[in-house]
């Protein structure tokens, strides 16, 4: 009898083959145009400059728009499970939900006041 992990093991052995194949494919054959701007790390649109003596501050809209999207990506997970056992959990699990969705939208709403949206 065939054990029924073996499909599993074989799509991931195929997986990583191709994963590792098109790096190796790439770093073999992809161009080799080396210039300053591709050299220099990125951040985010910002040009990189020399950090003040004292500190100085930094911008914090950047991290506050990957905050949200990590709330929205838990909130997500979150109303999957809820959705397929809905029949199950009937008004205590609407409720609940409810009031979920309304503390998640609380770090958008803040957000949102804060400007960290304006991208101008």
């Amino acid at each position: 009898m065939s054990n029924p992990y073996v499909p599993v093991l074989v799509l991931m052995g195929i997986a990583a083959v191709l994963a590792l194949g098109g790096v190796a494919a790439s770093a073999v054959i992809g161009p080799r145009r080396y210039n300053r701007a591709k050299l220099d790390a990125y951040e985010c649109g910002i040009e990189p400059t020399p950090h003040a003596t004292g500190g100085g501050r930094l911008p914090v809209k950047y991290y506050l728009v990957a905050m949200t999207f990590i709330v929205f990506d838990i909130e997500v997970v979150f109303l999957y499970p809820w959705a397929v056992d809905f029949t199950v959990l009937a008004g205590f699990g609407l409720a609940a939900m409810l009031i979920f969705l309304a503390l998640i939208t609380v770090p958008f709403v803040y957000e949102w006041r804060r400007g960290g949206f304006d991208w101008v």
